[in-house]
């Protein structure tokens, strides 16, 4: 397998630090600007746990001038008028910001470059009507109209099959009904994927029956109930939607009716590989944190960092990071170039959010009390970093992924 060439590595370099540039230039100035509401969780999630217009109207003033600068469309299909970049270079940008901007930056992590899938110039849209698609596409890359993904259940998470969702035809279409959970960008989204049972004799024998429709979520009948408070925080980015009779047609149809599952499967991995960078990216920020805090903190005469247990520390998180650093550029590589990844995609993002935890965890030791407080953002890492082994399939699922991938024959590694 070909690896990444100089001159793709010289580019993704490039573009990593024209990202830089804006996101100091243009986004620091705004988060400054409101930096009382973005340190206020009052300000930032409603009592239902919902983003309050206030931030959300930060984070599309940072998604459309992300758009005009031409970083917003960056991991785009380029038939969709995006940046056509790499899974290589995708992961190259994602590791960047989170190695450069740490966790808590939500503004930078949450607008200036969408998921690659599930949000923005989403490859979904490829599936759509041409005509429905010509009538949204501008505001969607131009940031002012947002998308989510609406799959999850509060029964259907890691099994699809449980799904409850039920598309009911109707003379001209379907009406929709059910409930989803855990589902990101709704509070603020202008249209919906959403996915319900179409075909319920296929969907019993688990052979299909689920279409993926468009809607626009200011439908009658499309509602976000609330956000998701996680991990001790007033809310979050994850909502419940309900849908009560919401008409929709078959323009709407993402794809093929009944053959949903597919879409929902690719990006699925798709998040799986993004996921992975980030993590890497988080845990070189809190590997940056310790050796510095090891170069300067002092005990008994001497700077931690000359003790061998703090040593150890700092040559295990190095080792592991290295390790899922290299894993992930070669799965990238192997999807750049066509190969079928989906054992690949599961061994890193089980094996890389669970690496980011133990970083994060031996970060805070090193800093010891001071790295229980709010001041220097390890506490909210450790946080994020134990979230990330449940969505896009727990690390129990990944495990299951990649044995029985092997049991099938893919036993090359």
């Amino acid at each position: 397998m070909p690896g990444i060439t100089t001159e793709e590595a010289q580019e993704h370099r490039e573009i990593i630090d024209a990202l830089f540039g804006f996101v100091d230039k243009a986004v620091a100035p705004i988060e400054q600007e409101h930096a009382e509401l973005l340190a206020d969780e009052t300000r930032v999630y409603d009592e239902r746990g919902l983003m309050t217009p206030e931030y959300r109207e930060i984070g599309r003033r940072v998604r459309e001038l992300s758009a005009e600068a031409g970083f917003y469309s960056l991991y785009g299909a380029e038939e969709l008028g995006g940046g056509n970049l790499s899974a290589s270079g995708i992961v190259a940008v994602q590791e960047a910001m989170h190695h450069r901007y740490g966790p808590g930056r939500s503004v930078v992590h949450e607008s200036v470059i969408p998921s690659p899938f599930t949000n923005g110039l989403s490859p979904l849209l490829l599936q759509l009507d041409e005509g429905l698609r010509e009538e949204r596409i501008e505001a969607i890359a131009a940031g002012s109209a947002t998308l989510c993904f609406a799959l999850s259940e509060p029964d259907a998470g890691s099994d699809v099959f449980n799904l409850k969702t039920k598309a009911t035809p109707v003379e001209g279409g379907w009406v929709l009904n059910g409930q989803k959970q855990w589902i990101s960008n709704a509070a603020h989204a202008s249209h919906a994927f959403v996915f319900a049972i179409t075909d319920p004799e296929a969907f019993r024998a688990r052979t299909g029956g689920i279409t993926c429709f468009f809607v626009d979520t200011d439908a009658e009948g499309f509602s976000v109930d609330t956000g998701i408070p996680m991990m001790g925080s007033r809310g979050s980015n994850a909502t419940i939607i309900s849908l009560t009779d919401v008409r929709v047609t078959p323009r709407q149809i993402v794809g093929e009716e009944g053959r949903a599952l597919k879409l929902a499967l690719g990006g699925i991995s798709r998040g799986r590989l993004t996921m992975s960078a980030t993590c890497v990216g988080l845990a070189r920020w809190a590997l940056d944190m310790s050796v510095e805090y090891a170069n300067t903190r002092k005990t008994f005469g001497r700077t931690i960092g000359e003790h061998q247990m703090v040593q150890a520390k700092l040559a295990e998180m190095a080792m592991e990071i290295y390790l899922c650093k290299s894993a992930v550029l070669r799965t990238a590589e192997m999807v750049d170039a066509g190969e079928a990844s989906i054992k690949e995609t599961s061994i890193i993002k089980a094996r890389c959010t669970e690496m980011v935890g133990r970083v994060l965890d031996e970060a805070i030791q090193i800093h010891g009390g001071l790295g229980l407080t709010n001041e220097l953002g390890l506490e909210a890492g450790y946080r994020f970093a134990r979230m990330l082994r449940i969505p896009d399939g727990t690390s129990e699922i990944q495990r299951r992924t990649i044995a029985k991938r092997m049991l099938a024959g893919d036993s090359a590694l």
